[in-house]
């Protein structure tokens, strides 16, 4: 498949040509009039005339809350994009400019929106809210949406793929730097926090934007008459950041070099570009319980060794350690080295330079949608279970807290074959409460692990990350009181990701594969919800059956015993759970 990437922005059109992942063409057009998007896109399909365009994919800045994935487009969808004007003054009617001229000259071909806060749509509701009134923030889309999520999804693929590990199993923190400047904690392939807000102007120091600043050192701005609302918008946006601090460029190439021969202000930028981007880093990796690498892309990141250097200082206590000489020498390019990693050999945390490609990722994603995918079969009914809090142990955890040799005994099988739940149960003991008799699942395992509810987690006084079962590296403390003894578990309490269990054999049949993930529609009682976010998991041990917990399914008003019918997987179709009765328990 041929794909066209289109880049429009408020003056300029940036595109790039891909024929099954392989760039064949690339151009820019700068100093675009108002109005002449139209007659720059005509001048490029022109240049393109010798081309066969298979779809086109659109960056679009602004999604808002509609968007969690690539869209194709549709007059639903442009109604949708036109909405978010509002959110993306700059950047939005720019982008429906280019889909529009482009959708006029490629009426025939399916056109494609990327979206740049799509990564973040699913972030927790505890990292996108502001600390307003919720009913004012609902009214006027106040939240925290968060930006390049491209790249920052590109660069996190290609730390996964240079560290020879699963992307679902890392946490990561990555770094954006260039005129625009964002960062991002991706913990098990998704974004969990990042800096960038409502709109691109909160987080880091930028190139001409602020980043955070007080907003009532603004409130103080207008209300003294200095400035009036327009002037603070300019201020803000096009004449702070590097530029504001040095009085000199948002280049940091000239910055560098006036502080070299001695110029105060320019050293002063540098000194709050380093120390903000250096307090996020120590931030997101409190966020996330710890980190496994840091991620410098863009212009800056890839380019500027002193910039990186000042940012990863002092980071011992993590674990990260820099090579000064590695750092020195490093610049990634797509061309030559893409990923360049400037750790000390025995650095625990690792330092990766990695060359960012923004169009690249729009491609595939425009492929992905455009291409559709296989029909999966639906015939056979998927059992919903509510999986209630639960214990897994290990033999040591077991002898500690029944004592020496104790065995778990089986209260009644699970659906989910050789597991059971046992007569056997703990108290959990949180900061700030405690649930007790929580149930055992046998058998033991290799590692502790807790399961809870979002509404336990408040309970307790404690922050769970929500992660695969099995995955509790560096998960949350818990303390367990059993008969014989009480058990201080250093990491191991998780809230668990909802997901489907599959046989091999049923993954066949639907069409879908280990790790696969799906969105799930729950219709026909008093509620309709839609759940993202559903991994299949599949392994010959499993029996098919998707499980969520107590407080999903008290959301969803989900009925105890219920069924559903798996229509596609997420992107490219949804997935419908109709319900119906069912007998089975949970099983995990």
């Amino acid at each position: 498949m041929k794909v066209l990437v289109l880049n429009c922005g408020s003056s300029s059109l940036k595109y790039k040509l891909y024929d099954d992942g392989a760039e064949q063409r690339a151009g820019l057009v700068e100093r675009i009039p108002d109005g002449g998007h139209e007659q720059a896109l005509q001048g490029v399909l022109d240049e393109l005339s010798d081309q066969t365009i298979d779809a086109v994919g659109h960056r679009v800045v602004h999604g808002g809350a509609r968007f969690a994935d690539a869209a194709r487009i549709d007059d639903a969808v442009r109604a949708d994009i036109e909405a978010c004007i509002a959110l993306a003054p700059l950047h939005n009617p720019a982008n429906l400019a280019g889909i529009d001229a482009a959708m006029a000259r490629l009426p025939d071909v399916p056109h494609v929106a990327v979206f740049d806060t799509a990564f973040h749509a699913r972030l927790p509701r505890r990292a996108r809210s502001y600390g307003i009134d919720p009913t004012l923030a609902d009214k006027h889309h106040i939240r925290r949406y968060g930006f390049h999520g491209p790249s920052h999804a590109f660069v996190a693929q290609r730390a996964a793929e240079q560290l020879g590990r699963p992307l679902e199993e890392l946490r990561l923190i990555t770094c954006h730097l260039g005129n625009g400047a964002s960062v991002c904690a991706v913990e098990c392939g998704r974004s969990v926090e990042t800096s960038m807000g409502m709109t691109p102007l909160e987080g880091l120091v930028m190139g001409t934007r602020s980043g955070d600043i007080d907003a009532g050192a603004l409130i103080a701005l207008l209300k003294s008459g200095a400035m009036t609302v327009d002037e603070l918008d300019h201020t803000l946006n096009k004449q702070s950041g590097l530029k504001g601090l040095s009085g000199i460029s948002n280049d940091v190439r000239d910055i560098e070099k006036a502080a070299a021969e001695g110029d105060e202000r320019a050293r002063l930028a540098i000194a709050v570009f380093t120390h903000r981007l250096r307090k996020y880093i120590g931030a997101y990796a409190a966020v996330m319980g710890g980190v496994d690498a840091v991620i410098m892309t863009g212009g800056i990141g890839q380019n500027s060794a002193t910039m990186r250097r000042r940012a990863l200082q002092r980071f011992e206590y993590l674990g990260l350690l820099i090579d000064e000489e590695k750092n020195a020498g490093a610049q990634a390019r797509h061309d030559r080295t893409p990923v360049v990693d400037i750790s000390e050999d025995h650095s625990r945390v690792r330092s990766l330079v990695i060359a960012t490609d923004e169009e690249r990722m729009i491609a595939d994603e425009t492929r992905r949608v455009a291409g559709g995918g296989a029909e999966v079969q639906s015939e056979m009914p998927i059992p919903i279970a509510v999986s209630a809090r639960h214990i897994h142990l290990t033999r040591e955890a077991m002898d500690a807290l029944f004592g020496p040799g104790s065995e778990l005994t089986s209260y009644r099988p699970l659906s989910q074959p050789g597991q059971f739940a046992c007569h056997e149960r703990l108290n959990i003991v949180g900061p700030r409460g405690r649930i007790d008799g929580v149930r055992i699942l046998g058998p033991l395992r290799p590692a502790c692990q807790v399961e809870i509810s979002r509404t336990d987690e408040f309970h307790l006084g404690v922050d769970a990350p929500v992660r695969h079962s099995g995955d509790v590296k560096g998960t949350a403390p818990i303390i367990l009181e059993g008969p014989k003894g009480t058990l201080h578990l250093q990491e191991g309490l998780i809230c668990a990701w909802r997901h489907i269990h599959m046989h091999p054999d049923d993954a066949a049949r639907y069409g879908v594969k280990d790790r696969d993930e799906v969105m799930v529609e729950i219709r026909g009682g008093d509620r309709d919800l839609i759940f993202a976010d559903v991994v299949v998991r599949v392994s010959p041990k499993y029996a098919l059956e998707m499980h969520i917990d107590t407080d999903e399914a008290n959301a969803a008003e989900l009925p105890p015993k219920s069924e559903g019918s798996l229509v596609g997987v997420e992107g490219r179709q949804a997935v419908l759970l109709k319900r119906k009765a069912w007998p089975q328990p949970a099983g995990e």
